[in-house]
């Protein structure tokens, strides 16, 4: 059975593209692949740091009526390891929906090891995605999303306001892949 969508009428969840800006970095290459490898049509953009906000600026237009997914995660380093950054509007996706004001913005694959994303041996990554998002549609169209990539599993975990602590517990995942050098993710338990 494939799945329709309520936010693109007329077309089915696999018929959608997926456009990855900074897609050539090791997070948008990974994620990319399994996309594709899932059946989406992907298209990888590249981005200079430096003019990531002009380039969403610019992209406004082009991304008005369209979910954008936000795997933003503020945080710096120092000796003592990863810590989140404060964002002025709360989260990286707060931030992305008050530049991107026409678009549905979401929080999305921000606890998935870009590692892990690039492994072609791996068949599948067993991991849950937190989607966090204030338009229902959206949220419900990347967690249909996220169920198609082999071994994870998309969970609605709140509205907007909630996306900055899932972007700031990737820095205690750091901490824990350094101390036990792996790649660690997030399962919830409890939720079908």
């Amino acid at each position: 059975m494939t799945e329709t969508t309520e936010l693109y009428p007329g077309k089915e969840l696999k018929e959608l593209t997926i456009g990855i800006i900074g897609g050539t970095g090791a997070q948008g290459t990974g994620l990319g692949y399994r996309l594709a490898k899932a059946g989406f049509k992907v298209i990888l953009g590249s981005r200079d740091g430096a003019k990531a906000v002009t380039t969403a600026t610019s992209l406004k237009s082009e991304l008005a009526g369209k979910v954008v997914i936000d795997c933003v995660n503020p945080m710096g380093f120092d000796a003592g390891g990863a810590f989140p950054l404060a964002v002025e509007e709360g989260s990286a996706c707060a931030q992305a929906q008050g530049i991107l004001s026409e678009s549905h913005v979401v929080t999305a694959f921000n606890h998935v090891s870009a590692v892990l994303l690039s492994d072609q041996s791996l068949a599948e990554i067993d991991i849950d995605i937190m989607v966090v998002g204030d338009h229902k549609p959206a949220t419900d169209l990347v967690q249909q999303m996220v169920d198609q990539i082999a071994g994870m599993r998309g969970i609605y975990a709140g509205k907007m306001r909630n996306a900055g602590q899932v972007e700031a517990l990737t820095a205690n995942l750091i901490s824990m892949n350094r101390r036990y050098k792996t790649h660690a993710g997030v399962r919830v338990i409890g939720v079908n």
